[in-house]
């Protein structure tokens, strides 16, 4: 058989290093056509096609050079590599296995294997294959790192945090210090996750994300000033990145600058922007501009909780038909029951879990609303204490029975009520004398509610100080008349109270000495 000259080898080689990749592909075409047995022609201009973005190309090149020697490992993991990119995670899976066998000490293959389990949520083999590119390579901090974020997603924030140490001990990379700052901040430790967000900033300082969501823990930390630095940075690093648009967009929101966020909003085109975008116009009371989007987006939606909030207010307040069908008349579903598990043995769970809030080492979180108190960062539900894990399952309890005692009921927080209770947020908050909230939604949730572990026995002399107030209205919406529902609940110590995440509530100021202590929370699950 005609072999292909060492000059002519050496040419392509050098092409290929030179990363000329189109001429390199020219000539292993040109090549391949008198010498069509020829591997090396086949796996460079594969290597080139991949290059280049022509995946299918690669693919047909690589393919041809395994049928010539079905032996090599690397011609199997390029192979797999490309079915990856083109999203075909059986033939990859399929031929990252090939290389394996063919060479059982091959660390990427074995990484490689790991990523592509991990991208269609297999965690456990993917987590299989990393540790196994770890003992092949035991500095890889990569594949530790990685080991981290399955843990993470898996709501394993002590485990996950452990391998993130361990990949930053080994190399002190801006994604790992980036994914530790994000456990340490569902765990409620915001001073850790601000550490780590400044030393993923420091070090892989052109990610939009890393600002951003620096820029976000500082704001809840109280640090507006340097929060505001930190997130228009992030999206004059990327003007187009979505979640930093988002983010700087939630924070002027907030901050009541209602204008200028809806510009960041238009930007981002992620989660609620648009009723976001929707509530700004509300509240600059630009009532066409809202009245024309708000039609827009009652055809697009059906559940959303915020755009219920806006859309029942603007129909009460213009005293015209409210055309969204999400729940009416929410303040029907509003719960008030007793927990059977926070009263067992004289109560003994509510004293654990204040002895928790008490003690454990859980942050703060500055809230604007709230005054006279204090509030819990991260969720208290992805923490590692039992008493909250236990707190938790009673809540998934009291959630499912209530579901079906309204199960037949014909709107749309009823059809798409969480299949599975999955509590995107928990939080306690304590308040002492003169303690309130003001009046306020859940814009991202589908449930909310809380559930109340120390209540002031001096409820004052109207009877309602520290009660709960649910209503129609809130928010300093602005309002035409007075004329808007109201519930108030005085619970006792032992009760939840949960109801549809578009109801405004607010708690009564109280004058009392005595503490008022509440866990909150926030249903947020996949839809039926």
């Amino acid at each position: 058989m005609k072999q292909l000259s060492l000059q002519k080898q050496q040419e392509l080689m050098m092409l290929h290093q030179q990363r000329d990749f189109k001429a390199a592909a020219e000539m292993s075409k040109k090549l391949i056509k008198e010498y069509p047995k020829e591997l090396l022609l086949h796996n460079i201009l594969g290597v080139c096609q991949e290059a280049e973005g022509d995946f299918k190309g690669a693919v047909n090149s690589y393919q041809k050079a395994i049928n010539i020697n079905p032996n090599i490992p690397e011609l199997q993991f390029n192979l797999g590599a490309i079915f990856y990119a083109l999203k075909n995670n059986k033939g990859a899976i399929s031929h990252y296995q090939k290389a394996i066998e063919l060479n059982s000490d091959f660390t990427e293959a074995f990484f490689n294997l790991g990523i592509t389990y991990q991208s269609q949520n297999d965690y456990e083999a993917a987590i299989a294959s990393y540790e196994k590119a770890v003992k092949s390579q035991p500095g890889f901090y990569e594949a530790i790192g990685n080991i981290g974020t399955i843990k993470q997603l898996q709501g394993k924030l002590e485990e996950a945090i452990t391998f993130f140490k361990k990949s930053l001990n080994i190399f002190d990379d801006a994604r790992s210090n980036y994914n530790i700052a994000g456990a340490y901040r569902n765990l409620g430790k915001l001073s850790l996750s601000i550490k780590h967000y400044r030393r993923a900033v420091e070090i892989g300082s052109g990610e939009a994300e890393f600002y951003s969501d620096l820029g976000d823990a500082l704001w809840h930390d109280g640090n507006i000033e340097e929060a505001n630095r930190f997130l228009r940075k992030a999206v004059e690093l990327n003007t187009t990145h979505p979640k930093s648009n988002y983010q700087l967009g939630i924070f002027l929101y907030d901050n009541k600058a209602f204008t200028e966020a809806i510009k960041y909003f238009e930007s981002a085109q992620i989660g609620d922007w648009e009723e976001r975008i929707l509530y700004c116009f509300y509240k600059l009371e630009k009532y066409d501009q809202f009245k024309q989007k708000l039609d827009i987006l009652i055809k697009q939606k059906n559940s959303s909780p915020f755009l219920a909030t806006l859309s029942a207010h603007y129909a009460q307040n213009f005293k015209t038909e409210d055309l969204y069908n999400f729940c009416p008349a929410p303040l029907d579903f509003v719960c008030h029951e007793q927990v059977p598990e926070l009263m067992e043995n004289n109560q003994q769970l509510i004293k654990e879990l204040v002895n928790d809030i008490n003690t454990a080492d859980i942050g703060q979180r500055k809230q604007s609303r709230l005054t006279s108190g204090i509030q819990s960062s991260g969720n208290l539900f992805k923490r590692k204490e039992p008493t909250f894990k236990r707190l938790h399952d009673a809540l998934v309890n009291t959630i499912n029975r209530y579901f079906l005692r309204h199960q037949n009921e014909d709107n749309e927080f009823i059809r798409s009520f969480p299949k599975d209770v999955s509590f995107s947020s928990a939080w306690f908050v304590k308040m002492q004398s003169g303690g309130h909230l003001s009046s306020h939604i859940h814009e991202n949730g589908w449930i909310s509610g809380a559930v109340y572990l120390e209540i002031p026995k001096d409820s004052g002399p109207g009877g309602q100080e520290g009660a709960i107030e649910l209503s129609s209205d809130g928010d300093e919406y602005p309002r035409l008349h007075d004329e808007f529902e109201k519930k108030v609940i005085l619970p006792n110590a032992g009760d939840v109270i949960f109801f549809p995440s578009s109801v405004f509530h607010r708690t009564i100021p109280f004058s009392s000495n005595e503490e008022r202590i509440c866990i909150a929370f926030d249903v947020k699950p996949k839809l039926r």
